[in-house]
């Protein structure tokens, strides 16, 4: 199915709004082909640290991933494909659950995902500065530590991101393309050490697939509950979100959801032959949670004598691909505010489109000022310093409370449509959904030692909260700017 023939079998009024995304998404120029969302796939969903968090579990990490993998990951792979095929419209979970549920659903778990990924993107500043202390050596220590340069930082990165997003994803996709590159290019090299170590007569405890149980103590149960948690949604959530750009996409229904097939496979590989990696070098509790990759490099290249150039190179490659990272979080979240202004939740300046390059521009600045916001607050005063630190802590649930709304279409959306969800989907949607459950439970209630856990599961959850309401005034306010009778009528709604 083509984004201009709507799946058969939807309701008129569900078919109507389909209809009308497509139209406004007949002036953007179609960028993305399968290579560029399978990279921007693996550029997205991998996280660098997660193979030194797996790592902590010792040789017992392959039956974790496999479990995070069978629970979670897949699952949810399978939702999303059979959503973005139903619905491959721009926007992505925005639209699914706006038109799955209604627009009050829409306007929240869009919000939600926005305010996570404000938060995500906000970091770039101080990771720049922080990579740039360590490749530039001892004497650009104090980089990390400067907020006067880590502000430069912020600043600089912010206008080149808002810039690369302007000129479109004719730009953007080749950074993008870039990232997924460097980090196919990073975990390749991150195998290949062991065996490299091997034939060079090292003595290495080089496992790659070792299919080990796990201690099932009650204390370490409790763990590893925590670490499978983390590992389902945390570490291998994130398919659905190229699906923002589904307007900007040539045939999306075919090519995001192959793109998901694609690189499925390559993440999971990724994922477990990199920690396997990780501990043929370092034992469980020596892993540098932070930064175990420069970790594992600077240890493996240092018996070739050529650490000292090597680590620096490396530590400069990962700071661009945090970059393309940005670039990829930057550009589907300046989307987002686009889509609520076409249905009149928010203001039509921010649907308003750059002449030339057909990019929101005013939703990019707003994004950007946020983004910048965002990453001062977080190297200025103590006080503010504490509630900024609460709100990163949130971020991640912003982001879990979205899918839980996308793993809940499958089971209770889209009625009085004609569309029907097969049982193995809603299967697959029950298992993603308790996962990610489950990684809420443990956010707002820790398993893991804090001062109070009443305190912090009453703070993170005030949060939440807060944030939420604020959601929900705007949506109130759009509703209203608008006329608001018609607000709460939902596509699917009617039989």
């Amino acid at each position: 199915m083509s984004q201009q023939e709507p799946i058969d079998g939807c309701g008129a009024q569900l078919r109507r709004a389909e209809q009308e995304v497509i139209a406004h998404s007949a002036e953007f120029k179609k960028q993305l082909g399968l290579l560029d969302l399978t990279l921007t796939q693996i550029l997205f969903v991998v996280g660098l640290g997660w193979v030194g968090a797996a790592g902590r579990l010792g040789q017992s990490h392959v039956v974790f991933w496999l479990l995070a993998t069978a629970l979670f990951y897949i699952p949810t792979a399978l939702v999303v494909i059979h959503l973005n095929r139903l619905m491959p419209l721009e926007g992505g979970l925005y639209q699914w659950a706006r038109l799955g549920f209604n627009e009050f659903a829409g306007f929240l778990v869009g919000w939600n995902l926005w305010l996570y990924v404000i938060v995500l993107t906000s970091e770039i500043g101080l990771l720049t500065a922080a990579n740039l202390s360590y490749a530039l050596g001892p004497g650009a220590a104090w980089m990390g530590a400067s907020k006067w340069f880590i502000t430069v930082c912020s600043l600089l990165v912010t206008a080149v991101l808002m810039g690369a997003t302007v000129f479109g994803l004719g730009v953007g996709k080749w950074i993008h393309n870039a990232g997924g590159l460097i980090m196919l290019v990073i975990f390749a090299t991150l195998i290949t050490l062991p065996l490299i170590a091997l034939a060079r007569g090292e003595h290495v405890d080089y496992h790659p697939l070792p299919l080990v149980l796990p201690e099932m103590s009650r204390e370490k149960a409790l763990f590893n509950l925590n670490i499978l948690g983390k590992m389902g949604f945390a570490a291998l959530g994130g398919f659905e979100y190229v699906a923002i750009l589904a307007g900007e996409c040539r045939d999306p229904a075919r090519t995001i959801g192959r793109s998901v097939i694609v690189s499925a496979p390559v993440i999971a590989l990724m994922f477990i032959l990199g920690t396997s990696s990780v501990l043929a070098f370092l034992k469980p509790d020596a892993i540098d949670l932070i930064a175990p990759i420069p970790q594992v490099l600077s240890l493996a290249f240092q018996p070739l004598g050529i650490a000292a150039r090597v680590v620096p190179v490396a530590l400069l490659l990962l700071l661009g691909l945090r970059l393309a990272q940005a670039s990829v979080n930057f550009t589907a979240n300046s989307r987002l505010p686009m889509v609520a202004g076409w249905d009149r939740l928010l203001p039509e300046w921010f649907t308003r489109l750059h002449p030339r390059y057909k990019t929101p521009v005013n939703s990019i600045l707003l994004v950007g000022v946020m983004v910048l916001s965002f990453g001062l607050a977080g190297i200025a005063g103590v006080g503010q310093q504490e509630a900024y630190q609460m709100i990163q802590s949130a971020a991640i649930i912003f982001y879990a409370l979205s899918y839980l709304a996308m793993l809940l279409i499958p089971l209770i959306g889209l009625r009085g449509t004609g569309v029907r969800m097969g049982l193995g989907l809603k299967i697959a949607a029950v298992s993603g959904f308790l996962m990610t459950l489950l990684n809420v439970a443990l956010s707002i209630f820790p398993i893991v030692k804090v001062e109070s856990r009443g305190q912090f599961a009453a703070k993170i959850s005030g949060v939440i909260i807060a944030a939420n309401i604020i959601g929900m005034a705007l949506f109130i306010l759009g509703t209203r700017s608008r006329g608001g009778s018609e607000a709460t009528v939902s596509p699917t709604s009617a039989d």
